[in-house]
């Protein structure tokens, strides 16, 4: 997996990915948004992930976690969640949150538990999704997940 940067250059083919992905895409050029692509040898993204870190740092909001259907079923979606863990946990945070209505399974295989929607808004009120769900009132309908993180904990196998 080579993972870079997301830059400013790079948001609209991100934000063409992750809509293909039916994934949200506010927010992405946003100040404190870390993102990371993977590009396959045409230069195409074929995987992305990333987080946004609450105000005082202990909690991220974990986002923008896709692989291109072509390169699913072979470990990357699970390396990809825990390389934006692991980058979060390195920055502070002890608590890992998303949204997730399709993938429950998947993110509890990652050691991720059904979380209060309503705590998830409150330990990160100022994280673009929660505003634009806010907003919109998605965020009624949206499912919450949480995980500890930790030295070693991200690091969850397959």
């Amino acid at each position: 997996m080579d993972l870079e940067p997301c830059e400013a250059a790079d948001v609209e083919a991100l934000r063409s990915f992750l809509a293909d992905m039916d994934l949200t895409t506010s927010g992405l050029d946003a100040a404190g948004v870390r993102l990371w692509i993977e590009r396959d040898a045409r230069g195409a993204v074929v995987g992305s992930t990333g987080y946004e870190l609450s105000a005082d740092g202990c909690h991220a909001l974990v986002r923008s976690v896709a692989v291109a259907p072509e390169e699913r079923s072979r470990g990357r979606g699970g390396a990809l969640a825990r390389y934006a863990m692991d980058r979060a946990a390195a920055e502070g945070a002890r608590t890992a949150w998303l949204f997730s209505r399709r993938s429950g399974p998947f993110w509890q295989g990652l050691g991720f538990r059904p979380a209060d929607r309503d705590e998830l808004a409150r330990v990160l009120p100022d994280a673009r999704q929660v505003r634009a769900f806010r907003e919109s009132g998605q965020l009624l309908r949206e499912v919450a997940w949480a995980r500890e993180l930790g030295a070693g904990s991200a690091s969850v196998a397959d």
